[in-house]
Parts: structure tokens; C-alpha cells; sequence
């Protein structure tokens, strides 16, 4: 056996679990030539820091999406804008629009034209919110059992309800956004409510945050061809959008932020 300190191997797991992976107790144990009890002492160490969320065999990262909508919205607020209206110009009058929870996606809400005769359906209570304030907007929204990690329904309950829409056009959230592996997220359930929108809907596209491309999720909802568009932010890397053409998503660009002096 490798007499690998517990403190520095354990420093090792927890920086890939910050980077968004999920580690293996198995893989860890041959890497560090160490027993699998030993990695399983460290993953449960880290899970009761809250570094990390213990699954069978092994842990995630914990998912960005488990920290409230209050929190998320507030970051990055401005580039999340300039996203949310490049989504917002695709809107046609007329469309059942839906929104799945996400703060990306929350910032859609007020960049929507006034009077288009919208209905906009959604499961997310936030977002639910900021369309009632508004009154040119019809509301739909999707109930059932909230999970806080995700910040909205994504229960049997509501996908039974998105079967049964005809959505024109949605916006589907994701954790982590890959040329390789498409579109994931951290939540089994969410990722099986996402597909049913997928399933339902005319046109879809997904607003990605430059970071997301940074991180990794277990559970695929969709591919480059699934979707329509991949909204991304406006000084995105010129080899990322390289390889995500290649992978045959349709990437649109928002506007680059207004900045003053």
C-alpha cells in the first residue's frame, strides 16, 4: 500500500469535486493505492464538511443549483442579462414559452416584449413570480413537490403535466455544457423533467454562462442536435466555440455588456 497522507489525499479529492467531477471510490482507491474503505472515510469526511454530496460509489460536487434562487441570481447578474435577451429576441407573439428553473433563465422574464400575447409555463416558483407581476403575460405554472436543489418541480406530477402541452418554444437550464457530452445535470429527477420537455416541445435552446463549460454533470438531458440554439456569452473562447460548432451545436452570441467609464 501507497502511505499517501490522508490530509493531502484528501485535499487532492476535494479540488476535483470543486472542479465539478464526481470521483469514484473504486478509481480513487487504485489511483492512491489505498483500500476503498480508506477513500470512503475521506468522502465521507468531505461530505460532512459539505464538500460534497455521498452517492453509491463514490460523490458529486455539490450542484450549483442546490443554493437558493436568491443567491444565484446575483451573480453574474449582468452577464446573465445580456443572455437573457438574445433568448428573449427568439420569442414570437403567440408562443406557449416555457422556462424551467434556473436564474439564467429568470432573467428572460423581464427582458420579454410587452403585449405579445405570451403564455409562459414554468416550474419554478421564482420565475413564476416575476411573470405575475407582469400583466401582459399569461402564467402557467407546473406544481408538485419542490426540490431545493433545483429549485422547482421536476416530480412525476410535473412532468405528467408537461406531456400533456404543446410547447412552442423553451428554454432548458443545464449544470454543465460539453462538446463531448452534451448537455447534464446534477439531479436525476431534474434531468428526467428536462427530457420530457425536450420531448414536448417544438424548439429549445439553452442559455450557457462561459463557467458551465468548465464543469461536469452525471446526467446527460440532451445533445447538440436536441436543441435549437446554444446561447452563449458574447467573449466566449474562440477554441471552446470551435469545438462546440464542430459538435454541431448552432451557437448564437449575446450582445457583448454595455460598460462605462
Amino acid at each position: 500500500m501507497n502511505n499517501h497522507l490522508p490530509l493531502s489525499r484528501r485535499d487532492a479529492i476535494e479540488a476535483r469535486l470543486a472542479l465539478g467531477q464526481q470521483v469514484s471510490a473504486a478509481s480513487l482507491a487504485e489511483e492512491f493505492d489505498v483500500s476503498e474503505d480508506a477513500i470512503r472515510r475521506d468522502l465521507r469526511t468531505l461530505a460532512a464538511e459539505g464538500k460534497c454530496r455521498r452517492v453509491y460509489g463514490g460523490a458529486l460536487p455539490l450542484a450549483p443549483t442546490g443554493r437558493p434562487m436568491a443567491v444565484r441570481v446575483g451573480e453574474g447578474s449582468v452577464r446573465k442579462g445580456q443572455l437573457a435577451k438574445a433568448a428573449a429576441a427568439m420569442v414570437r407573439p403567440g408562443e406557449l414559452v416555457f422556462l424551467d428553473s434556473g436564474s439564467t433563465n429568470l432573467a428572460i422574464v423581464e427582458c420579454l416584449g410587452p403585449d405579445l400575447g405570451l403564455t409562459v409555463a414554468t416550474n419554478s416558483i421564482d420565475i413564476a413570480s416575476a411573470v405575475a407581476r407582469r400583466d401582459d403575460i399569461e402564467l402557467l405554472l407546473i406544481g408538485g413537490a419542490v426540490n431545493r436543489h433545483v429549485g422547482g418541480s421536476v416530480d412525476t406530477s410535473a412532468i405528467s403535466v408537461v406531456s400533456l402541452l404543446n410547447i412552442d418554444r423553451c428554454f432548458i437550464g443545464a449544470c454543465a455544457v460539453s462538446a463531448t457530452t452534451g448537455m447534464s445535470v446534477h439531479d436525476h429527477a431534474d434531468a428526467a423533467f428536462k427530457r420530457a420537455l425536450l420531448k414536448n416541445s417544438a424548439t429549445c435552446a439553452v442559455l450557457a454562462t462561459s463557467e458551465k463549460f468548465q464543469q461536469s454533470a452525471p446526467y446527460r438531458i440532451a445533445m447538440a442536435s436536441d436543441i435549437e440554439v446554444l446561447i452563449v456569452e458574447n467573449d466566449l473562447a474562440a477554441d471552446e466555440a470551435e469545438r462546440l460548432a464542430n459538435a454541431g451545436f448552432n451557437l448564437v452570441r449575446a450582445e457583448p455588456a454595455l460598460t462605462t467609464n
